[in-house]
């Protein structure tokens, strides 16, 4: 699996915890949701960041 499918997979897996934990009102898993959500958002502007200095550099 590619980086950027896995990172999406990340953020798909922490928002259906998310809403695991608010049907469930549990905060933990809440938290938990929103933090793998943000994380995998950060590695998908890494890999964008990435993806455009190669850009810029194989030119």
């Amino acid at each position: 699996m590619n980086d950027k499918a896995k990172h999406k997979a990340d953020e798909l897996k922490g928002k259906a915890k998310e809403a695991v934990g608010n049907a469930t009102d549990n905060e933990q898993w809440q938290a938990e949701g929103k933090t793998e959500q943000s994380s995998s958002k950060v590695k998908q502007a890494g890999e964008k960041l990435k993806g455009a200095a190669k850009d810029v550099f194989d030119k």
